[in-house]
């Protein structure tokens, strides 16, 4: 992983170039409404979306906010982690979830949270035995529209 820098993208082109990567995981987004969600959420969310550049070419992403809750205080939610299919099990993941992690300390949250489809039993065997992340609730979901 020598050839590997990890950058927070800023731009509506920056943001685009992680499309392909990001549309492994939310393949419901065609490019305009994922672009228009990724903007929007920077603005009113404090959405960070950063990739992970192997040898120039993005092979993971992961967004990020900042929160407040009750339930967790002060925590750093990650939206969204995928690493590219076919550059799996290669540490981009974990680079990546460390990056965060050490973004949350430098900016003094307590912890880190997020939620992972009851279908992906390999992201939730990483989370749980490669990053020591604890299963501690469920998430519900109700659609309005």
């Amino acid at each position: 992983m020598e050839n590997s820098i990890i950058k927070e993208l800023v731009t509506e082109e920056e943001v685009m170039s992680a499309y392909p990567v990001m549309n492994q995981l939310r393949t419901h987004l065609e490019e305009q409404t994922y672009l228009d969600l990724v903007l929007e959420a920077k603005e009113k969310e404090q959405y960070k979306l950063c990739a992970l550049f192997h040898d120039e070419e993005i092979v993971a992403v992961i967004g990020f906010q900042p929160m407040t809750t009750l339930y967790y205080g002060r925590f750093v939610w990650v939206c969204d982690l995928v690493t590219a299919v076919d550059k799996r099990s290669k540490g981009y993941g974990e680079k990546l979830l460390t990056y965060v992690h050490e973004w949350a300390k430098t900016h003094r949250y307590e912890s880190v949270a997020l939620s992972s489809g009851v279908q992906r039993i390999d992201a939730h065997r990483f989370y749980e035995q490669k990053m020591n992340y604890d299963k501690v609730s469920f998430m519900f979901k109700h659609t309005l529209l």
